[in-house]
């Protein structure tokens, strides 16, 4: 069975049919949040970073969320593959002790268990990731405003429910509760527009690099928010999947290549730079926000993504995974105490995400369009 399906949006697709599709093309990558999701794209991420990317030299930038900012961090270290691998078998050992009785760890033990993860990983490197000569990070996290903008046992859920009802009214509304801020790497424009959404941009450096992350990564109510980023305006932040769920972005072209060389002025359909958007995902959707998932409205391809092409798993070569999906974190409720349990299915479905890669690379070395699906 085929593991792999490939989508394109329309300016895409008309670029893919002219010109074919070289690692040269790529201008941006996104990673989503998606939890344990991620481990899926362990090879396709070890493909693209460490073998097909090498061969371009151009900028891209790399924008993640929660689990996809670390995985877009760990693109920029030195060796890339090695660190995908090494990232992909400590996520999957990761262990969190419950407490008698409780079916879930504290949100403080699980905040101080990642903070020491994420120091043991980056620790010493951060500098690599910062002055990559190529890669441009940018780390999407969502800080809460008004009542949100502490954490509290009160406030927050409160808060929390105002977003979720003011979302459901209009997304753009959401940005009175919670709004996007961007860490990006020094002297980095960001490569889409920010008219959809309430955003600012913070430069990384070594003292907020690894605040930011946790931050990206920090769940509401599962871990704690991280408070008072250096370098960033006061209060609270949260994951940035909140905001920015799937990173349905308005991925300009004329945006992508005035981020890359100062003019903007690269026509779209330039085969040097057509400023294309490469993403490994694990769905076709590119939801917008983590409150938009039951707004299945909200689901379908804009014009935001004209220009992406996407990489997901076939829902039926899915069905063949470990319990017939994609590792989750109900897994983590699921098998409880069998923590050997969780881990081999976890690296069984880890592993049969080479298949993804390897039918990428195959599709690479002879692209067929009657495969490529609209987006």
């Amino acid at each position: 069975m085929k593991a792999l399906r490939i989508y394109a949006g329309p300016l895409a697709r008309r670029h893919i049919e002219q010109h074919g599709l070289q690692p040269q093309d790529i201008g941006v990558i996104p990673g989503a949040a998606g939890g344990p999701k991620g481990l899926m794209l362990g090879a396709l991420d070890r493909l693209i970073f460490g073998d097909w990317l090498t061969q371009s030299t151009q900028t891209v930038h790399l924008v993640g969320a929660s689990i996809g900012a670390w995985r877009m961090a760990t693109a920029c270290l030195n060796d890339p593959a090695a660190a995908f691998q090494q990232l992909e078998d400590e996520y999957i050992q990761q262990h969190y002790a419950l407490p008698p009785g409780q079916k879930r760890p504290s949100a403080e033990s699980v905040s101080e268990q990642f903070s020491q993860s994420l120091q043991d990983f980056y620790g010493g490197r951060v500098q690599e990731v910062l002055t990559h000569p190529r890669y441009r990070l940018h780390i999407v996290t969502s800080r809460g405003r008004h009542l949100l903008g502490r954490e509290h046992k009160i406030a927050t859920p409160l808060g929390y429910l105002g977003a979720f009802l003011t979302n459901g009214v209009r997304r753009k509304a959401m940005g009175a509760w919670l709004e996007r801020v961007v860490f990006s790497s020094p002297n980095t424009a960001l490569p889409f527009a920010t008219s959809d959404y309430r955003t600012r941009q913070v430069v990384l450096s070594q003292a907020n690099f690894q605040l930011a992350l946790q931050a990206s990564c920090s769940i509401p109510f599962m871990l704690k928010a991280v408070h008072n980023i250096p370098g960033a305006p006061p209060g609270a932040y949260w994951d940035g999947g909140i905001t920015d769920y799937h990173l349905h972005l308005k991925y300009a072209p004329e945006l992508i290549a005035a981020s890359a060389d100062g003019t903007g002025s690269t026509a779209t359909n330039d085969l040097r730079n057509p400023g294309l958007v490469l993403y490994p995902h694990f769905q076709q959707t590119v939801v917008p926000g983590w409150l938009d998932k039951g707004l299945k409205w909200r689901h379908k391809a804009t014009h935001f993504l004209d220009n992406m092409v996407l990489l997901a798993p076939d829902p039926d070569w899915v069905k063949a995974l470990p319990n017939g999906k994609l590792p989750d974190r109900q897994d983590f409720i699921r098998y409880g105490a069998d923590f050997q349990g969780r881990v081999k299915a976890w690296t069984a479905a880890a592993a049969a995400g080479q298949q993804l890669a390897d039918e990428w690379q195959a599709w690479l070395a002879r692209p067929d369009m009657d495969v490529v699906k609209s987006l």
